[in-house]
């Protein structure tokens, strides 16, 4: 018997959410952190074989970073317009040959252009995965989907680090790319065999109607429940990111861990998001989203509190670890149910929606990510500054968007 996820009718014949379909949204969101993940550990090697700098080696990444940016703002309207099959095979299939120039790429100039077009294109499963949960759920159904398949799609960022390691010593650079390659290819195949149309025509039909008598979707946008939301979202994240960002020099040079301590005690933390995610999605069952991601806010704001305190204060670095873990661990409970309120608020431009969520989670990411480093790698002030500034923001964002 298949397990599914219940739905609102959304339309006579939409397809519900089973488990099948969950996986392969989440293999969709997951291709994303390992195409600019696996390969980091090749950057030195790169440099040598490709005769070039480093800067120019981290470009790779940037340009990587910035086609996931873009991507999301080019496919969430294109699906908004014209469903949601033929834009993801359409990106899945140039990903391919994109991942696949990367592995071929004879300079570093042909490398930066693939990267952006790998990331351009790779973004159509991230932002169309959303937006097909939004097609088929609402409510605490859509929000116990979207923490399913964060608790999926969240083994990612965890294993491509360390999976990278593993990799590049006997293969290379070029071999982490493969495996990325292999990734887009088992993409494109599921795809293929498990992705069907959630933006019928009749639906879209029936939506170009409401536009008429309703005026553009896009106006919904400036809906005071999607921009809190959006808000809550998108800074929250930016906490989260301020803390990867800071914590190779939190824990080695603050702390004293080696690398493989280091590791053991960021995986702690991913561990933590994991469980979180997964009580999450069981949580749905009984509460609201609202009031689920209400306490993973409050968690968030006080972890900060916390963190700021101990990093301005003369006690030891080491319980720092503390606010951190709780911090990490409390982004469980908001990350699928934002996104899920968000997303209820505008069903007339879901695409669209989606995509201004993952544009707004990478552009703030790259915003703080520089800002943690500010006071040296021997402080961790600035790190506490961005989170609490992060965490107010978006309990701000969150209180705003209340429904009157």
């Amino acid at each position: 018997m298949t397990t599914t996820v219940d739905t609102p009718p959304r339309t006579a014949s939409a397809p519900r959410i089973s488990l099948g379909l969950l996986a392969t949204l989440a293999l969709l969101s997951a291709v994303a952190p390992f195409t600019t993940d696996l390969y980091l550990p090749g950057f030195p090697q790169m440099v040598t074989d490709l005769h070039t700098s480093p800067t120019a080696v981290q470009l790779t990444l940037t340009a990587c970073l910035l086609g996931l940016a873009v991507g999301q703002l080019v496919f969430g309207p294109l699906s908004d317009r014209i469903g949601r099959v033929r834009p993801l095979i359409a990106g899945s299939a140039i990903c391919v040959l994109a991942s696949l120039a990367a592995v071929l790429a004879p300079t570093v100039e042909v490398l930066v252009a693939a990267r952006f077009l790998q990331g351009l294109t790779g973004a159509a499963g991230m932002v169309i995965g959303r937006a097909i949960i939004s097609d088929l759920a609402t409510g605490r159904a859509a929000a116990r989907a979207f923490s399913l398949m964060m608790l999926v799609g969240g083994l990612a960022p965890i294993v491509a680090p360390l999976a990278g390691g593993f990799i590049v010593g006997p293969l290379g650079w070029r071999g982490a790319l493969a495996v990325i390659l292999v990734l887009s290819v088992a993409m494109f195949g599921a795809v293929l065999a498990v992705i069907r149309e959630t933006h019928t025509a009749q639906r879209r039909a029936t939506l170009r109607d409401e536009r008429v008598a309703a005026g553009s979707p896009l106006r919904d946008l400036t809906r005071r429940e999607f921009v809190g939301h959006l808000v809550a979202f998108g800074f929250s994240f930016a906490m989260m990111m301020a803390y990867i960002s800071a914590s190779p020099f939190v824990y080695q040079t603050m702390m004293g861990l080696t690398s493989a301590e280091y590791g053991a005690m960021f995986g702690t933390n991913a561990l933590g998001l994991l469980l979180m995610s997964a009580l999450s999605a069981r949580l749905t069952t009984r509460f609201e989203p609202r009031s689920i991601a209400g306490v993973g806010l409050t968690v968030i704001l006080a972890s900060s509190v916390a963190a700021l305190t101990l990093a301005s204060a003369p006690a030891g670095a080491g319980w720092l670890a503390v606010p951190l873990f709780t911090g990490v661990a409390g982004m469980g409970l908001i990350y699928g149910n934002t996104t899920a309120l968000a997303l209820a608020a505008v069903p007339r431009a879901a695409g669209t929606a989606s995509a201004v969520l993952g544009a707004a989670q990478f552009l703030l990411a790259a915003l703080v990510s520089p800002l943690v480093g500010l006071g040296g790698e021997h402080t961790a002030v600035p790190l506490g500054v961005v989170m609490v500034a992060s965490a107010v923001v978006a309990c701000t964002g969150f209180t705003l968007a209340r429904h009157r």
